[in-house]
């Protein structure tokens, strides 16, 4: 059963939240990351991206970085930028984007649920993707970067949130992007039990988001247990920082491919080749594929609309039944080449909101074809994640994006 806490919160003063809330840190280059932070000097950014305190010759993860962040995460919350919330409870966070609204739970969730595969994964993690997140977490005894996760919806949750909603928010605020944030504060210690006890009902918790940030949330969990041999498993750092989604509430994006040339076969060979899986009709506009099994194609200028035949389903388990696999196991492997999408460079992948338009301007540009998605579906990822398998790349887009800084954990 899951272990989901609340926990005492370190948070921006309600009139700072607005400029402080930050989007992830691996959404930025460094350069990127240099311009937001000069642009808004209280970003968290600055904390989660400490080399924009340092020149170009500074590698961006020497350890004078991470010792950077800590120094100005504590600055700010001694200057008062941050304020500590010493009661324990949980968080409601809401986003609002193109007016459809997505509204999770603030919490901290447990390393052993990770371990024990409570908290269900699908996909692999790369360890040299994680130690910068772990020495960032390590260095300033924090963690910064909520864990997307998400759980079926349960209605004893449901009503203590709804209750919440319709009171007034502690933070609501439009971030330059567009995306509204609304964060209010579950404070009454009736409500923190229902929901503790509501969780502990539940035996499944998926991350929908953040399989990096989390594994490295909890290797610095276990290394902390080494350190102190003594621990009671009540530590903070037993627990890391999550936002927590109910299933019905999220929206997956398509998440779409583009490749850089055909292969060594001329147009007619190429589509002789997709039309022995793939039903093809000329289109005369961009293809947004509205079900299951369909996609879009665009080369030379002309958009065309593909069904994948029934075959292709049959005998398939949760992995190869997705879309994103139907794509690579009949066309971009055995057609286009593309043997580990992890690593060829010949494939490139564009989120969903990025919009058609980029994948006609890829092709026309540095690739050659391009294909729109529909998109992976929340129960086609818990399936995935239930029978312990793992998606191929790039198989979901989420938006709207967590903002870091609006809540942070210390351990």
């Amino acid at each position: 059963m899951a272990e989901i806490r609340p926990f005492g919160c370190v948070r921006p003063a309600v009139e700072l939240a607005d400029r402080v809330a930050a989007l992830p840190y691996d959404v930025y280059n460094r350069q990127e990351a240099k311009e937001e932070v000069a642009r808004e000097p209280l970003s968290f950014l600055k904390i989660d991206r400490a080399e924009t305190s340092f020149d170009d010759s500074v590698d961006t993860y020497a350890p004078e970085v991470y010792q950077k962040a800590k120094e100005l995460l504590e600055k700010d919350i001694a200057d008062g930028v941050y304020v500590t919330d010493t009661d324990r409870v949980y968080y409601i966070y809401q986003l609002v984007m193109d007016g459809r609204s997505q509204t999770g739970l603030v919490a901290c969730s447990s390393v052993d649920d990770y371990a024990n595969n409570v908290i269900k994964k699908h996909e692999n993690t790369r360890a040299d993707k994680e130690v910068d997140r772990i020495t960032h977490v390590d260095t300033c005894s924090a963690q910064t970067g909520p864990i997307f996760l998400a759980y079926r919806s349960k209605e004893e949750i449901n009503e203590v949130v709804n209750k919440y909603l319709q009171t007034e928010a502690l933070y609501d605020f439009t971030a330059v992007d567009g995306i509204s944030h609304r964060v209010w504060k579950i404070s009454q210690q009736e409500d923190v039990e229902t929901i503790y006890q509501a969780f502990k009902n539940i035996d499944r918790i998926y991350i929908a988001d953040g399989h990096h940030r989390a594994a490295s949330a909890v290797k610095v969990g276990l290394k902390r247990r080494q350190e102190n041999p003594g621990y009671t498993g009540e530590e903070e750092f037993n627990y890391f920082l999550s936002v927590l989604f109910p299933h019905d509430e999220l929206m997956i994006m398509d998440y779409n491919r583009t490749v850089k040339d055909l292969n060594g076969l001329t147009k007619e060979q190429f589509m002789d080749k997709v039309k022995e899986c793939f039903e093809v009709e000329e289109a005369g506009a961009p293809v947004a594929p509205e079900k299951k099994g369909t996609f879009g194609m665009y080369l030379v200028g002309k958009w065309y609309h593909m069904t994948a035949k029934a075959a292709l389903f049959e005998g398939k388990d949760a992995v190869g039944s997705l879309d994103v696999s139907v794509l690579q196991d009949n066309l971009l492997g055995p057609v286009l080449g593309i043997g580990d999408p992890r690593t060829d460079s010949r494939i490139d992948f564009v989120g969903g909101i990025r919009g058609l338009k980029e994948l006609e301007r890829r092709a026309n540009g540095d690739m050659c074809v391009s294909f729109s998605m529909y998109p992976t579906s929340i129960t086609e990822l818990f399936d995935v994640a239930d029978n312990d398998l793992l998606m191929p790349p790039k198989s979901t887009w989420f938006e709207p994006k967590l903002r870091s800084g609006l809540f942070i954990h210390q351990i």
